[in-house]
């Protein structure tokens, strides 16, 4: 995957994302709602990390591809 197909997937995650902020939560879904909201949120962060990762490479002389998407453990795991 490139830089720009994973700006692009980035780009419908948040838009997904908005799309659920924006709905008036009903009580039958909003645990479904709070749990897809959670799912995009770490699905985000991995391809942050892998946008990160290919830059680092890229900075280094190396090569960007060899970057991979990461766990959401590992990356949710990350101490800031």
């Amino acid at each position: 995957m490139n830089s720009e197909e994973i700006h692009h997937h980035i780009s419908e995650l948040v838009q997904r994302e908005q799309e659920l902020r924006s709905i008036s939560p009903s009580d039958g879904e909003a645990a479904s709602r709070a749990n897809e909201l959670r799912e995009i949120e770490v699905q985000l962060d991995r391809f942050w990390d892998l946008l990160r990762q290919r830059r680092a490479r890229i900075d280094a002389g190396a090569n960007p591809n060899e970057a991979e998407l990461r766990s959401s453990n590992e990356v949710e795991g990350y101490r800031q």
